[in-house]
């Protein structure tokens, strides 16, 4: 296998990575987020606690794998990224520490202000890296302000709180809506009762202002956030150096690739379409279909921003030289071409266990079950 497809390759298992930690860990933070809202009793957030207790755990390690395969495929993305997100990166540590604690501790007291304590820990662990995720999202679309000498010793010129542009913070509020309406279908899905109706009034809500905010950020996009383009690049296949080519900005540049490849309209339609069913499906009785709505739309959204970066990973609004992309940042052909041997083998396993985990998880969590495992049920 040549290097250049090696290096598509892992472009698209990097993004089956992203998808799969927000598919999987997103429902998760989309429940902790609507925790203090949809559950009124100690009962009922209980109930909606019980809703990801049993996967979230297992569903997290899906972040560690993908920040594990950009270090190890993309080392110039995980160096340059790590450095200039480096605070932002430790907020979503910080908070993502409320999580185990607040699933092992929220129940060990009687104390209502002990258990609404930890609740909003709880959310604090789900909204916090939500937003995070999306306020980088944001950034990378706008540029980062880093630059490479000609050694490649990676420099950022920025700050924390110049991640908090307006731009950003809507992409941001995008990965929060997106991510409460996946909670909100699946805690649908889970609970019955009260819990399960004030869950599809959140879908209703967080799915449709998702649609909103999405189209808002496209039209920022297509208008006003300048995109970028190579120019003059080496031949695909050559050792990675990203100082080797020229890279133009402009408004409007991140629609080239759609023009080019019309077939990737299909990712902001899906995402579209989505968040659309699972607006309508909020107060149905088809469950499953409003899950696969918010996963459609999770999927659409993240390919969207995927394929209008294409083939930029990191650009840089300092250099445009130093901007990475999938040719110029990725290790050696040996490392890819070992790595992939190893997700051939491991990522079916893991696929499978994790099918039969929910298999044996299925059903649905009710104050009845709640009183008969009080002492093992979080």
């Amino acid at each position: 296998m040549d290097y250049a497809t090696l290096k598509l390759i892992w472009w698209v298992l990097i993004g089956v990575l992203l998808i799969g930690f927000a598919l999987t860990d997103g429902f998760d933070m989309g429940a902790a987020i609507l925790l203090p809202f949809i559950g009124k009793t100690d009962a009922e957030r209980r109930i909606v606690v019980n809703t990801v207790g049993a996967t979230w755990e297992g569903n997290q390690v899906w972040l560690i794998t993908a920040g594990g395969a950009m270090f190890a495929a993309w080392p110039l993305v995980y160096a340059a990224s790590f450095s200039g997100f480096y605070f932002a990166m430790l907020l979503v540590l910080f908070a993502l520490f409320f999580r185990p604690v607040g699933f092992d501790y929220r129940s060990k007291r009687e104390d209502p202000r002990w258990r609404t304590a930890w609740d909003w820990a709880l959310f604090v662990g789900g909204f916090v890296p939500a937003l995070v995720f999306g306020v980088a999202f944001g950034n990378l679309l706008q540029g980062v302000p880093f630059s490479f000498d000609t050694d490649l010793r990676v420099t950022y010129h920025g700050g924390f709180f110049e991640l908090l542009n307006p731009f950003a913070v809507l992409c941001g509020l995008v990965s929060v809506s997106m991510l409460a309406a996946h909670g909100a279908a699946f805690v649908k899905m889970k609970a019955d009762d009260i819990v399960a109706e004030r869950a599809s009034l959140a879908l209703r809500i967080a799915s449709f202002a998702t649609v909103v905010l999405f189209l808002i950020a496209g039209a920022l996009i297509a208008t006003m956030i300048g995109g970028y383009q190579v120019i003059d690049a080496p031949p695909l296949d050559m050792v990675a150096n990203p100082l080797m080519k020229n890279v133009i900005g402009a408004p409007g540049l991140w629609l080239t690739n759609y023009a080019n490849y019309p077939w990737m309209v299909s990712a902001p339609v899906v995402g579209l379409v989505g968040g659309v069913l699972a607006t309508l499906l909020a107060r149905s009785r088809f469950e499953k279909s409003a899950f696969l709505s918010t996963s459609l739309m999770i999927i659409g959204v993240i390919l969207t921003a995927g394929f209008s970066m294409f083939p930029f990973i990191m650009p840089s609004s300092l250099d445009g030289r130093s901007s990475l992309t999938v040719w110029d940042s990725t290790s050696s052909r040996m490392t890819l071409q070992i790595m992939l041997i190893a997700v051939i083998i491991f990522l079916p396993i893991i696929l499978i266990y994790t099918s039969w985990v929910y298999r044996v998880m299925r059903g649905k969590v009710t104050a009845a079950a709640l009183e008969e495992n009080h002492h093992t049920m979080y």
